[in-house]
């Protein structure tokens, strides 16, 4: 567990708790990031604001507001937030496409997600090492 990793904060979000709790864990136990769970993209959008996430990871179709439109104002209130998508839909690439049309330039991992590759798309995002690279040297 990197000292670096436990420094970064990372908001979850998915409207279906387990997968948001899940990921969260893997996140804490597997990476050993400081992450937090949302199921409510609006609850996650007021902790952004009080305390502002380094990594935000919301699943893109969710009730009351998409996953994309929370990533545009985290990022709007915390700039250096990065931003990392997920969903089971097909219909979310067309979404994505717009919203780089806009300038915002998201990732987006189809779910599930695999634990090594969330981690490895994490570390891609933060510039983090990876802990088993230093293993095969």
């Amino acid at each position: 567990m990197s000292e670096f990793a436990a420094q970064i904060r990372v908001f979850v979000v998915d409207d279906e708790g387990v997968i948001a709790s899940s990921l969260a864990m893997i996140l804490r136990f597997q990476g050993g990031f400081h992450a937090t769970s949302f199921t409510d993209p609006m609850t996650a959008l007021q902790a952004a604001r009080i305390d502002a996430p380094d990594l935000l990871i919301s699943d893109v179709v969710m009730p009351g507001l998409t996953g994309i439109d929370l990533a545009i104002q985290v990022q709007q209130h915390c700039p250096g937030c990065k931003i990392l998508l997920f969903s089971g839909q097909a219909a979310t690439g067309h979404l994505l496409e717009s919203v780089r049309d806009r300038g915002y330039n998201f990732q987006l991992l189809s779910k599930p997600v695999h634990p090594a590759d969330l981690l490895a798309k994490i570390r891609d995002l933060t510039a983090l090492p990876d802990p088993l690279a230093a293993l095969s040297q």
